[in-house]
């Protein structure tokens, strides 16, 4: 049975976070429907504020610590991106953005993602289209046509499967499985095993 290597990662701010909540439940959603379509799932839920230090120091010194190293690796190793983040002033945090500064922009292109984001007010649900998919379209991305959005009113009801959020969330997580399942695994080659010409070339590159 082929693997299928998801990273979720969240930006949320407070313990509880109505982002993680979302990332979890789009997540959820997403698995099941590749393993209904046969595929085992691995999934890695990374929480950005738990790596917010890490982030700023990498812009500093030019060099990932070995946590938010670790992350980056499982970031270009994974087969699917679900990103979701809270909406300040109109637009994605700056958090959210930061982390995705401090990736080769290379890295993930091709890569089958799905957006979510969450606010106070269904007044922001356009950070979707207008400030998330063209940060994803630059990144060469294979995104979701349905992002999900979350507000106040999605959240502390009972849920039987058919109240607007969850009709999105399936929406969303049967596109996101329809790419990630379009793509054949793909895996970054261990380092030790490259040529001595390649290892030379991505130092010089600043890699």
């Amino acid at each position: 049975m082929e693997t299928r290597r998801i990273t979720v990662l969240t930006a949320g701010l407070g313990v509880p976070s109505s982002s993680r909540l979302l990332a979890d439940q789009l997540a959820a959603t997403a698995e099941r429907k590749l393993a209904a379509a046969g595929y085992a799932v691995a999934v890695d839920v990374v929480e950005l504020r738990d790596l917010a230090a890490d982030i700023a120091n990498n812009f500093v010194t030019g060099y990932a610590p070995p946590r938010l190293a670790e992350v980056i690796a499982g970031v270009e190793d994974s087969d699917g991106i679900i990103a979701v983040t809270p909406v300040f002033s109109a637009s994605y945090s700056g958090l959210f953005k930061s982390f995705f500064d401090v990736l080769d922009p290379k890295s993930l292109e091709g890569k089958a993602v799905l957006l979510g984001a969450t606010g106070g007010t269904d007044r922001h649900q356009m950070v979707l289209d207008y400030a998330m998919r063209p940060l994803f379209s630059y990144l060469r991305t294979r995104t979701a046509a349905t992002g999900v959005f979350a507000g106040p009113q999605d959240w502390g009801n009972t849920d039987d499967g058919g109240s607007p959020l969850s009709v999105r969330i399936n929406r969303a997580a049967d596109e996101f499985s329809e790419l990630v399942t379009a793509s054949r695994p793909r895996r970054t080659p261990d380092a030790g095993s490259l040529p001595f010409e390649q290892l030379l070339a991505g130092i010089s590159n600043g890699r």
